[in-house]
């Protein structure tokens, strides 16, 4: 598909909601290009609809401080470009971050305490444990997969804690994330049928948990958080996976594609990974850069409630917005030499990755920690990771990330 732009002359003949353009990792030229030429760009018939490709920081940050003006709700569409199926056999499963004030702010509010300040300093030892029993049972003399050894086993047991779900069956939550942030099933009815069935597993899954925990002493686990709670005890059968889908999809699949792509990255850019290896003391610096630079969600989707002139293009109510935080990210007006890794440099902390704004990533701390406890760890065996070949990434406009990745560990 073509774009085809509102400002005659201007050739830009991109649809960034194309999935090749990440499974090939040739996305970066386009919207460098989008950037320089026209940085917010109207997309017709793309392979999700006509919307407004919003690619520059300034942009982007913009358009997340008026939520009222630019809505999240699922109501208007949510936070994904793809839009609902009208034919009565699509489910809406409202989740707080596709939700608009007040109401969001009173879920957000409830599992906000499982991140506090207190709350990640207390499950820092648990992480730095089993992040170090994982690291002393690998391989240093044979090839193994990083992504499902380390990136998807460490995120997954995090999120077995986080919902005191139980330890045997935690890959069901990887399973379901990942059957749940395809947002490229809804090109295929199949798939969507299927995506479904999983969908209907994990609530029935969680739905005994929930039952469990009714009437019984609060726990500092999100689903007793949930139940001890007045904006969302209530919840039907549909909000509830709503909010499980979110929190299952923002812990697993956003710390998951992070630590595949500090592999990744650091491998690509050795000079940047020995000074990070002379100095450790650059571990919190490293992981601000490494997300930026990676990236794990591409995008969040936004909905025009009224019309708007953005920085002079006209919006109109209704419009669909795609805040391309891959592209915010790599913004050179903000981040000098944005495409490198710099593991020093200085403003990584203004990354977009995890959003902006009220909807600003609740469990960002939690995510920032898992990675810092990753590269610390590795730096105390002198661990350093050796990319094989060119890893298999996921093929979507939504979930940037890798699907697995050949690594060889060595020394340094």
């Amino acid at each position: 598909m073509a774009t085809v732009l509102k400002d005659p002359g201007a050739e830009l003949t991109y649809d960034m909601s194309d999935a090749a353009f990440y499974v090939e990792d040739r996305w970066q030229a386009p919207f460098a290009q989008m950037r320089a030429q026209d940085p917010i760009h109207w997309t017709e018939g793309g392979a999700f609809g006509d919307f407004w490709n919003v690619t520059s920081h300034k942009a982007i940050q913009h358009v997340e401080a008026l939520p009222e003006i630019f809505s999240s709700s699922y109501e208007y569409g949510g936070i994904t470009l793809a839009d609902r199926i009208e034919d009565g056999t699509d489910l809406v499963m409202p989740m707080f971050i596709a939700m608009d004030r007040p109401k969001h702010t009173g879920q957000r509010r409830t599992v906000a305490p499982a991140f506090t300040p207190t709350e990640i300093k207390r499950m820092a030892d648990d992480i730095r444990a089993r992040t170090s029993e994982l690291l002393d049972t690998l391989p240093w003399d044979q090839p193994f997969d990083w992504v499902d050894t380390v990136s998807i086993e460490l995120t997954t047991q995090m999120l077995a804690i986080l919902f005191d779900f139980p330890w045997a069956d935690r890959r069901k939550l990887t399973e379901w994330s990942d059957w749940a942030g395809d947002i490229e099933l809804a090109h295929d009815e199949d798939s969507r049928q299927e995506r479904l069935k999983h969908l209907y597993e994990m609530g029935a899954y969680f739905k005994n948990l929930w039952d469990a925990k009714i009437d019984k002493e609060p726990t500092p686990d999100l689903i007793s958080m949930m139940i001890h709670s007045d904006a969302m005890a209530e919840m039907d059968e549909l909000e509830f996976m709503g909010n499980l889908i979110l929190l299952i999809v923002g812990g697993n699949d956003t710390t998951r594609n992070s630590m595949s792509g500090l592999a990744y990255g650091l491998h690509h850019f050795p000079e940047q990974r020995e000074k990070l290896e002379q100095n450790p003391d650059l571990i919190p610096n490293a992981v601000q850069e490494i997300i930026r630079w990676q990236t794990p969600l591409a995008h969040m989707r936004r909905t025009a409630t009224a019309d708007y002139d953005l920085f002079g293009k006209s919006i109109k109510k209704g419009d669909k917005l795609a805040l391309w935080y891959i592209s915010g990210n790599r913004d050179e007006s903000v981040f000098e030499d944005a495409d490198s890794i710099i593991v020093d440099r200085e403003n990584a902390r203004r990354h977009l990755a995890f959003g902006y704004g009220i909807h600003r990533c609740v469990g960002a701390r939690l995510a920032e920690l898992q990675i810092a406890i990753l590269l610390e760890e590795m730096a105390k065996r002198r661990m350093r990771v050796n990319v094989l070949a060119e890893p298999e990434r996921v093929r979507a406009c939504f979930v940037h990330g890798y699907r697995s990745m050949q690594v060889q560990l060595s020394k340094y």
